[in-house]
């Protein structure tokens, strides 16, 4: 049972990794191109916790974490690029 829902939520997130990168090519605006990689980070660190889940072993948890670090100063840095023209003050 579980490994019809670890399929399951690998093809999910496929799907949702392809629409996210489907909106960061095609996004009208550049905000919709920022909101796109945020949730594209998003997924990828699900997807690789899903494949921990799945390999049944916690190794790749601190890569998790470090990427979503990363995804959050990046997305902090952009938006405030977008709203001042400059990021350092």
């Amino acid at each position: 049972m579980l490994d019809l829902a670890v399929a399951l939520s690998f093809g999910m997130l496929g799907v949702a990794l392809l629409l996210n990168l489907w909106r960061l090519v095609r996004g009208p605006e550049l905000p919709d191109r920022v909101l796109a990689l945020d949730t594209l980070y998003v997924n990828a660190i699900g997807l690789i916790l899903l494949l921990d889940v799945h390999l049944d072993r916690a190794v790749n948890f601190e890569a998790a974490l470090v990427i979503a670090m990363m995804g959050f100063v990046g997305t902090l840095a952009f938006s405030k690029f977008l709203l001042r023209g400059d990021i350092i003050e």
